[in-house]
């Protein structure tokens, strides 16, 4: 196992990555609970959405574990069930069979993209200054998510984000358990936040944020998966077009980020900056996402929380293959999982918003073509609470400053091209709801 993971070379332990598996499992487990309830409104069975969910999040965890030997968890991607539901089946009344072919279809494009390293040269394309920054916009990005998910952030404060007061008991819980999670921390406790969830899981009982339902039982036997649910018919209509090129976009570019930001955070990229082994974790999304289509979810995607797993101390696929494990025995025990309540993991999201932003140090701010694209990219990921449009307002915004300043040199012809998708996309996604 030592050699399978090179833990020695990564200069880690088989403790210490069973805890940061744990930790990053914890950390993103609410998308048992939150995709089937989504995905349930289209009129898809949720205890057949709850095992799509389980078996395709551990199928693509493992890949990566197995090709790529990194530290990163998938699962179906937040905001691309929104679309897939919100968008694809309300707003475009469409049927969940229809988005599910546009899903499957996604994935096998993503396969053959990967498996020719199409996708790894747009990943080596992105500047140096951009990586960094897309790190650090990530961090920001997922304390956002914690400080939201723990109810500590509202727009019904009078402003358009604000603090709530501490009579909220979710907020008042997730505060105690930021402050648990900082000490043990400091004190260098190892597992210090996954020890902190746990603690704020019990913390949250007499505050009536944590709590076990009458009668409760740990163990449940899974439903079963909607297998191969597809609908071939409206393959060729422009709908399907655009549904299609929406999905590929955000993930292509979601993953991209999220991959970027996590190995950056845990020093596994190599001198020039590149993520080892990319070709397999491009494979383990592309997979992941085929499988969740056959078995009846939307799109799958690396997690931005596989980052509090990293701060917890995983640097290999071991970290991977433990989150994988505990998926599958989610399966039997979804009730178990399911008294953590966000409000405890909302402090482990929003301390590694702190760990993730020691890139911004290596960021030249004093060159205004460097600086300016480094702050549009950190701006944009949690402000418009997308990793992708971070990405995309970077690039563009990078080849923008270079242009004018006469260092047009200094851009690739990938990154070029880059920017002009982009761009691209951004005018189709205007006329499309200018059309609409």
């Amino acid at each position: 196992m030592k050699d399978m993971f090179k833990l020695k070379e990564n200069n880690t332990t088989v403790g210490k990555e069973i805890v940061g598996g744990i930790t990053t499992f914890l950390a993103m487990a609410y998308i048992l609970a939150v995709n089937p309830g989504m995905l349930s409104e289209t009129g898809m069975p949720f205890g057949g959405v709850f095992t799509a969910t389980a078996i395709a999040s551990a199928i693509a965890t493992l890949v990566m574990a197995f090709l790529a030997n990194l530290p990163v968890a998938l699962a179906p991607g937040m905001g691309l069930n929104a679309f897939f539901t919100y968008t694809v089946c309300f707003g475009m009344g469409c049927s969940w069979q229809f988005a599910l072919t546009a899903v499957l279809l996604e994935g096998v494009l993503f396969i053959l993209l990967s498996v020719f390293g199409i996708r790894e040269a747009i990943i080596n394309s992105i500047p140096a200054t951009l990586r960094k920054a897309v790190a650090v916009g990530i961090g920001l990005f997922i304390c956002l998510i914690g400080l939201s998910n723990a109810g500590i952030t509202s727009s019904d404060t009078g402003t358009i984000i604000g603090f709530v007061n501490l009579n909220v008991p979710s907020a008042l819980v997730a505060i105690i358990g930021l402050v648990i999670t900082i000490v043990l921390y400091i004190l260098k406790v190892p597992g210090s936040i996954l020890i902190g969830i746990a603690l704020t899981t019990i913390v949250g009982i007499p505050f009536g944020v944590t709590t076990i339902p009458e009668g409760w039982k740990p163990f449940s036997l899974p439903e079963a998966p909607l297998l191969f649910k597809f609908e071939w018919a409206s393959v060729l209509t422009g709908k399907f077009f655009i549904v299609f090129f929406t999905f590929l976009f955000t993930d292509l570019f979601d993953t991209i980020g999220t991959l970027m930001g996590v190995t950056e955070q845990a020093k596994l990229v190599d001198e020039k900056g590149n993520i080892p082994n990319a070709k397999g974790a491009l494979l383990a999304d592309a997979i992941g996402t085929v499988a969740g289509a056959c078995l009846g979810t939307s799109t799958v995607t690396s997690y931005v929380e596989s980052s509090a797993g990293v701060a917890a101390g995983a640097r290999t696929g071991l970290a991977s293959v433990v989150t994988a494990i505990l998926f599958i025995v989610a399966l039997f025990f979804t009730d178990l999982f399911a008294v953590i309540p966000s409000a405890a993991t909302a402090p482990a999201l929003i301390f590694v918003g702190y760990l993730m932003m020691k890139p911004v140090m290596k960021i030249d701010f004093e060159d205004p073509t460097e600086g300016i694209p480094a702050f549009i990219t950190i701006m944009v990921m949690p402000f418009s609470y997308s990793i992708s449009k971070g990405i995309a307002f970077g690039v563009i915004s990078f080849v923008f400053c270079k242009l004018f300043s006469k260092k047009a040199k200094d851009v690739s012809i990938i990154t070029w091209i880059l920017a002009v998708v982009f761009v691209a996309y951004f005018v189709f996604e205007a006329v499309k709801l200018f059309l609409t």
